[in-house]
């Protein structure tokens, strides 16, 4: 199980940390767990913390699985799809389905960091971000 895990990790984490690594541009992606999931086959579920830097913005990304975000500090800005921009303050959240265009995430303040847990269940091996050129 140990091995599959790490085998897993090794396909899984690219997709989390996307080009830019685990700390680049005001963004600093921490790895908690990525663990199969018994009662979904060939599911896995994979938590993340990303903390955005004062006025950092990522850029557009999507994601093979469902993302539950939960911010744990500060204020986000967010935008799924083109939808009406969004902020989520300390203790809100928002879900992601599967394939939407993340177009805005956005910490707006000046003097603090944003900090948002992502909980994401895929497929084992699908690539959880994917960023840049993105087209619906």
């Amino acid at each position: 199980m140990h091995k599959k895990l790490f085998f897993l990790l090794m396909i899984v984490l690219p997709g989390i940390l996307g080009a830019q690594g685990t700390s680049s541009g005001g963004v600093d992606r921490k790895m908690l767990i990525a663990e199969m999931l018994p009662n979904v086959p060939e599911h896995v579920l994979t938590a993340v913390t990303i903390a955005l830097d004062p006025e950092t913005r990522v850029e557009a990304h999507s994601h093979e699985g469902f993302v539950y975000v939960y911010v744990l500090e500060g204020t986000v800005r967010s935008q799924i799809d083109g939808e009406d921009i969004i902020e989520y303050n300390a203790g809100e959240s928002w879900v992601e389905p599967p394939g939407v265009i993340h177009t805005l995430t956005h910490n707006p303040s000046t003097t603090h960091k944003a900090t948002i847990l992502a909980v994401f269940v895929a497929r084992e091996g699908a690539r959880l971000t994917t960023s840049g050129e993105l087209e619906k």
